[in-house]
């Protein structure tokens, strides 16, 4: 049987490709920069296949500068 895509919030019956854009950036605050600070990396890429990218990487001062971006499809 197929599985459906059952939305779980207003914001996913009515604007899908915003919560698929809010849902990445709640992923590259709430998971990846954790596990960036924790395995002490310099630089970190991630792609999830549709699209939406993020680059994490240390500056100088030790502070931490996040590029993210998503793509959507009409």
């Amino acid at each position: 049987m197929a599985e459906q895509n059952i939305p779980q919030t207003m914001e996913e019956e009515y604007n899908p490709e915003g919560a698929t854009r809010r849902k990445w950036a709640d992923c590259v605050g709430s998971q990846l920069v954790p596990f960036f600070v924790d395995c002490k990396l310099e630089k970190l890429t991630c792609e999830d296949g549709s699209g939406n990218k993020a680059k994490l990487s240390r500056t100088k001062d030790g502070e931490i500068r996040v590029e993210s971006s998503s793509i959507t499809i009409m």
